[in-house]
């Protein structure tokens, strides 16, 4: 069966899809992300799929100042739901609209949706490990994080056979994202997942 090219952050597509070139990475998306792979011109995040949590390098910013921990245990809680999200191919149960939205939230809808329609799930989890490389203040506070997205066992798997669906051997494994982030009110939102085609 042929793989499912979902547009979101996280994934192995885990969710990245391609528009110039399936290359580097699938998603959200991580599976599905790590498949395909998004340019620097596309919104496309790298999401990330799973039945469990995603889980956190330990020695992600335990000195952090407030906003900064803010802003981590968002993107954290946003990467969390997804991995949900993915396990099922469905938001339906999940807290993914609870720190994502814009663009962010669309791509991995989008994933999720064509992982419906190609009869896929996500199994495992991805390794995440995220800092902030830059919080901005203003009308809107904005905070960029950027991490390296480890789905080894992050598996993209067909629903029916339980199977893993073959992917490029050429995708990428480890992969850069960055993810910007507004905080609204005393939120912070993720606003946007960017897989990079860059091994980490």
């Amino acid at each position: 069966m042929t793989a499912a090219r979902p547009r979101s952050s996280g994934l192995n597509s885990a969710a990245v899809r391609a528009r110039k070139h399936v290359t580097a990475l699938l998603v959200a998306g991580a599976l599905l992300a790590l498949a395909s792979c998004s340019d620097s011109d596309s919104d496309a995040p790298s999401s990330k799929p799973s039945t469990t949590s995603a889980a956190v390098s330990p020695s992600v910013s335990a000195t952090a100042g407030t906003e900064d921990a803010a802003a981590l245990a968002a993107y954290t809680s946003s990467w969390d739901a997804q991995v949900e999200a993915y396990s099922k191919a469905s938001e339906a149960g999940t807290d993914l609209k609870k720190n994502t939205t814009l663009r962010a939230l669309f791509d991995i809808e989008h994933d999720l949706e064509v992982m419906r329609k190609a009869g896929q799930v996500t199994t495992g989890k991805p390794v995440i490990s995220p800092k902030v490389v830059k919080v901005t203040d203003g009308k809107i506070p904005t905070a960029t994080v950027t991490d390296c997205i480890d789905t080894t066992h992050w598996i993209l798997t067909d629903k029916a056979s339980q199977k893993p669906v073959p992917l490029p051997t050429t995708r990428l494994i480890k992969y850069v994202s960055t993810a910007t982030l507004e905080k609204w009110g005393k939120t912070w939102m993720v606003t946007k997942l960017t897989a990079q085609e860059q091994s980490c």
